[in-house]
């Protein structure tokens, strides 16, 4: 049998190793696997808040709107219409938003989405709207990602990335809690971190329209790579081919006109491709 000291002493050299592994791992944890996680998270982060794409609109008031002068200010752009009911609820929020934070640098922006400009101008009356708010356009919605679901709010920085992205209704606090953040960062440095309150976190990517294949004499295809020469060759030979979308036009045709057709879409990139395969 063990004698009591030998027994003594292998608790004390068992607790001894349990001591020691306690603080090898607080280190390993502290040095390396902490460190590592920042890191993976930072570049997870980093990719998913581009640049907000430019865009210049007239508002109700006949003032022009460019996006580009907003820079240094924080920017909560919103997608709506005068028939969308979750509009309705937010829209009192973002009067609210502005009144409080317009002289801390915030700026809204509203941009509806309604097909004509009378109903607009009787809501914002009505509304009492303290923002510049104008009519959109096709563009600018493919410019950010196509607008789906009304309302979408997007929240710039002042280092004019996107931030967040909110879908459909949402409360206003949650706004407000973002606002801060923002208006609390430098234009130069941007913000680490937005906290995930509510909409896009912040490993989730912000999907964004190309504007070379929105301002594409080609609507959807990028004809970047081609000099004008080419370009005018390329659409002589889409000319030439007809869309099975049942639209009985052409393939270019299809494209000016329909821009959603995935049809017309799909084949222009594939003639593409082959267009620029060098001939052997």
């Amino acid at each position: 049998m063990e004698s009591e000291s030998v027994k003594t002493y292998r608790v004390a050299f068992g607790a001894l190793l349990a001591i020691l592994l306690v603080v090898g791992l607080y280190f390993v944890n502290r040095y390396w696997i902490a460190p590592a996680t920042q890191r993976h998270a930072a570049k997870a982060t980093s990719g998913d808040r581009p640049m907000a794409p430019a865009f210049s609109l007239t508002d109700l008031n006949g003032r022009k709107i460019n996006l580009a002068d907003e820079r240094g200010k924080v920017v909560l752009l919103d997608f709506w219409a005068t028939w969308c009911g979750p509009c309705q609820l937010e829209i009192p929020g973002f009067v609210k938003l502005q009144e409080r934070y317009r002289d801390q640098g915030l700026v809204v922006i509203g941009v509806s989405m309604d097909d004509s400009v009378e109903p607009v101008r009787d809501f914002y009356r009505e509304f009492k709207m303290n923002y510049a708010v104008a009519m959109g356009d096709q563009r600018i919605g493919e410019l950010y990602g196509g607008i789906i679901g009304l309302p979408t709010t997007f929240l710039i920085g002042r280092d004019g990335h996107i931030y967040a992205k909110h879908t459909g209704a949402t409360d206003i606090s949650v706004f407000e809690d973002e606002i801060k953040t923002l208006l609390a960062a430098d234009a130069n440095s941007g913000v680490a971190e937005l906290r995930p309150v509510g909409g896009t976190r912040p490993q989730e990517r912000i999907e964004l329209g190309d504007p070379a294949e929105i301002d594409s004499e080609v609507p959807g295809v990028n004809l970047s790579k081609l000099n004008p020469q080419q370009v005018a060759m390329f659409k002589k030979q889409l000319e030439t081919l007809h869309c099975d979308c049942g639209c009985k036009l052409t393939i270019l045709r299809c494209r000016q006109i329909d821009r959603a057709c995935n049809i017309s879409r799909r084949v222009a990139r594939e003639q593409l491709e082959k267009f620029l395969k060098p001939s052997v």
